[in-house]
């Protein structure tokens, strides 16, 4: 049987050159906090155990993060990396292995994980380290004359020897729980920054003559952490790169793949073609054939087969049936529901409404809190109007109802069944089936009248 992983993941750090109020794992990456990226990587590995190491404004952490079925420990105060795991000592199974990952290095594979919990299982020190062009920053890897890890030297303590070395550690390691209890009881501060490295544990293995395995990434980018907004916003292209990378290889065809934000989940069927500039949010699903207009934002919604989002769209779980034509500028918030074949054109909202198959909303109408028959065609500059101030009412519009253009429908009201509505008319009452409904003033015309003109000064 395979010895139990814990993983630990240190989430405790201010990130003061973020310039905010929002503990830094929190911020968002393609939608998600950087911890919760981490995570999901984490899960992958099947852990007996995963506990998050947090510090300021970390409080937070579990409510935002939705996450109960953790252990969270808390850091106070900070006093290093070392001091960070030190925290997480009597969460450990001592007869398992144990794995230190970061909250804000939120792009690490699962893949590249799987590698040093194997190499660890077998009684070895798993580190994961990378070669950089500019490794500022980065504590560097020393090895020995027989190319065996010996230590590593943070950078503010390093000599400028030491300074040339581009293989630098990226904090990532995985060990036997015992020994890494062991070796972290016997660390001190005596360094330039008074903190308590958790680096300095691979200077005590080596020592001890264990053996210490370096690992590498697949990618320099899984290692990259985020301390700035800029390496944010650096991070950020990443990840999308390789959301769009992953949907083209899948059959998706993006006009531009660098124009593209996956803030969620996207998940498409064969056939797909995404314009550029949009954004999606939350979980969307787009059927097979499916057509997504030039900067359009679509959020937790699902799309039927060939249907065209036409651009400029703003689409808030609602769920669409095949062959429907959305936009272009149409709006449709949460709570829509449009059946086979509808058509919703420009400048058009919807909000709480369900629409039944082959109907048509073309231009320029609010329809909300309403439900919306077969084969119904409502005209330009139609609005139901479902609010009195204080409550909401709904608008029942049966089908192949014909509604003029500029009508109000002032709900609770109901439009029969083949009923139509002449252009202009303000509806208080229910029109019935298979009749013409109208209200409009007579229409006059005075003979003789003049337009006012302007008085002379």
């Amino acid at each position: 049987m395979s010895a139990p992983l814990t993983i630990v993941i240190l989430a405790a750090g201010k990130g003061t050159r973020m310039k905010s109020d929002l503990p830094k794992v929190l911020h968002p990456l393609a939608g998600k906090p950087l911890i919760s990226h981490v995570l999901a990587s984490a899960e992958q590995l099947k852990p007996e155990r995963v506990c998050v190491v947090y510090g300021h404004g970390g409080e937070i952490l579990p409510e935002v993060t939705g996450r109960d079925d953790l252990t969270w420990v808390r850091q106070e105060p900070q006093l290093g990396t070392g001091h960070a795991v030190q925290q997480a000592i009597p969460y450990l199974d001592m007869t398992g292995i144990c794995l230190i990952l970061y909250g804000d290095v939120p792009l690490i594979r699962a893949e590249t994980l799987r590698q040093m919990v194997l190499v660890a299982r077998q009684g070895t020190l798993a580190l994961l380290t990378v070669n950089l062009a500019d490794p500022t920053g980065y504590g560097r890897i020393i090895r020995d004359a027989g190319n065996q890890v010996r230590r590593i030297v943070e950078h503010k303590d390093a000599s400028a020897e030491q300074l040339a070395i581009n293989e630098v550690n990226t904090g990532i390691l995985c060990l036997p729980a015992a020994k890494l209890a062991g070796w972290l009881a016997r660390l001190d501060n005596d360094n330039t920054q008074g903190e308590y490295y958790l680096t300095d544990v691979i200077a005590m293995a080596a020592a001890e003559g264990e053996r210490i395995l370096p690992c590498h990434p697949a990618s320099d980018w899984e290692v990259m952490g985020v301390n700035s907004r800029s390496q944010l916003a650096e991070l950020e292209r990443h990840q999308q790169h390789n959301v769009a990378e992953a949907l083209m290889a899948a059959g998706v065809t993006l006009i531009d793949p660098a124009r593209l934000d996956v803030r969620g989940s996207l998940e498409c069927g064969r056939d797909c073609l995404i314009d550029v500039n949009c954004v999606f949010e939350g979980r969307v699903v787009l059927g097979d054939n499916s057509v997504v207009g030039a900067n359009c934002v679509i959020k937790d919604s699902e799309l039927g087969q060939a249907v065209e989002i036409k651009p400029f769209c703003h689409i808030d779980g609602v769920r669409i049936g095949a062959r429907v034509i959305v936009g272009p500028y149409a709006r449709l918030r949460p709570g829509t529901e449009l059946a086979e074949a509808v058509h919703i054109g420009n400048f058009v909202e919807l909000k709480n409404a369900q629409v039944g198959f082959n109907s048509k909303i073309n231009h320029l109408s609010y329809v909300g809190d309403a439900t919306v028959g077969r084969k119904v065609n409502i005209g330009a500059g139609t609005i139901t109007c479902n609010y009195d101030g204080a409550n909401k009412y709904r608008t029942v519009i049966e089908d192949e109802a014909f509604i003029g253009s500029d009508s109000q429908l002032v709900a609770p009201v109901t439009v029969g069944k083949g009923a139509t509505l002449g252009a202009g008319t303000t509806l208080t009452k229910d029109a019935p089936a298979g009749e013409l409904t109208l209200s409009r003033a007579r229409q006059t015309t005075i003979p003789g009248w003049k337009r006012p003109l302007k008085k002379t000064k």
